[in-house]
């Protein structure tokens, strides 16, 4: 894959400029802040970019302002971005920049992911493909804001761990895997979800962002 990397921290880019290059990926620009950032994705466009939520000059959402334009001015660009602490508003944020069927992948990981290498390449593949990576901790502090008006209070239990799964990214299989339950198990599950969340006919992708950000956003 052809990656741009945008982080500050000198240390952490470089590194992962070692361990992306040893992986077998190209990486075309790695970066200090958020300007440099989209001038990187305009002009390389990238497979997928790994991005920072913090950078100069604030140290406080640059990163993420940075990717929402950059996929403005670059439609479905992939970003993976990274976080030293869960902040559900930014996920939030950026998981908005989908809009529309196929919208490109979006992964949000705590930065402490990267040291499980393989699972830190695995989630940018799935990102690069197109997919929606979520790390486990936002998902569980998602749940924790859970409000009363919640729209997802008529899924079951079974139907929220279906989803759960939905917003870390995994494909169906992959939840059949986890759940130990059959594929049309889940499939069912699935259409359960979109029918329960008024989720109307469009391709199957869209609407798993769709269910995804009405996750998100109660």
């Amino acid at each position: 894959m052809r990656i741009v990397i945008a982080d500050d921290a000198v240390l952490l880019r470089e590194g992962l400029v070692r361990l992306l290059t040893e992986s077998g990926h190209q990486v075309v620009a790695a970066v200090g802040d958020g300007e440099a950032l989209v001038e990187a994705v305009v002009e390389h466009r990238p497979d997928v970019s790994i991005v920072d939520v913090r950078m100069p000059p604030t140290h406080t959402d640059e990163g993420l302002r940075a990717a929402v334009q950059a996929r403005q001015l670059v439609p479905r660009t992939p970003i993976l971005v990274l976080s030293q602490y869960v902040e559900v508003s930014y996920a939030d944020d950026l998981l908005a920049t989908t809009g529309g069927a196929g919208g490109g992948g979006i992964g949000y990981l705590l930065k402490d992911r990267v040291a499980a290498i393989d699972e830190f390449l695995d989630a940018l593949r799935r990102v690069a493909a197109g997919g929606t990576v979520l790390d486990p901790e936002v998902v569980g502090q998602l749940f924790a804001r859970r409000r009363r008006d919640d729209p997802l209070r008529e899924l079951t239990p079974r139907e929220r761990e279906v989803l759960a799964l939905m917003a870390e990214g995994r494909s169906n299989t992959a939840i059949a895997r986890a759940l130990v339950v059959s594929d049309g198990a889940v499939e069912k599950h699935v259409r359960n979800i979109f029918t329960k969340l008024t989720l109307p006919p469009d391709t199957e992708q869209h609407r798993r962002v769709l269910a995804v950000l009405t996750y998100l956003r109660n």
